[in-house]
């Protein structure tokens, strides 16, 4: 049985992400246009610093039962799922297929945070280890049932982050620098011209 919910309304929930998505905008800003392709380790490490405050603050004082967990529990909550959190993440990415190595290795953490501060830590700060919260939130049958709307404020970025990940990798396997690919076109071209 819930402890008393503090219910949350829409517009608290709103609020919320935008607070959180002016904290990637602000991390945006500072690591300059383009740097995600330039640069992705110093772009991931200021959206990390940037974001992580924020989400752990926003999510702490949004905690589901405020009555018997302090706002600095619901902090301690959240800065333990922050690394939990990329490590599973960085699990899940290497086995499906993200490089493994020294030179991918930092790229690799900084992303993880990235991705547990969507997936994990909002889950982490508001429900704490309630395993039935846990499972209606992560689950996708949330978006076809009644629900409160702490579940959808949790589940929709939490989603939305994977997906984005996962269709944001899809064409990776596209960049393997075969002469067909566009980028060594040119020089294909001019390897097939030497040799006529």
């Amino acid at each position: 049985m819930r402890a008393e919910v503090t219910q949350i309304s829409a517009l608290t929930a709103v609020a919320a992400h935008v607070l959180c998505s002016a904290g990637l905008a602000a991390a945006h800003a500072l690591a300059g246009r383009g740097a995600l392709v330039s640069d992705p380790a110093l772009a991931l490490r200021l959206l990390v610093v940037c974001e992580a405050p924020i989400v752990i603050a926003v999510f702490s004082y949004l905690r589901r039962d405020a009555k018997s967990c302090s706002f600095f529990r619901a902090v301690a909550r959240g800065l333990i799922g922050l690394p939990v959190g990329a490590f599973l993440n960085a699990f899940g990415a290497i086995i499906l297929g993200a490089p493994v190595g020294v030179k991918y290795w930092i790229a690799t953490i900084y992303w993880s945070l990235v991705m547990s501060l969507f997936t994990f830590v909002p889950a982490a700060c508001v429900f704490g280890a309630s395993r039935i919260d846990w499972q209606d939130v992560l689950s996708h049958s949330i978006y076809f049932t009644p629900t409160d709307v702490e579940n959808y404020m949790i589940s929709a970025p939490c989603h939305g982050a994977v997906l984005g990940a996962w269709l944001g990798a899809w064409p990776m396997p596209l960049d393997w620098e075969r002469p067909w690919q566009g980028k060594h076109m040119g020089d294909h071209k001019q390897s097939n011209m030497a040799r006529h």
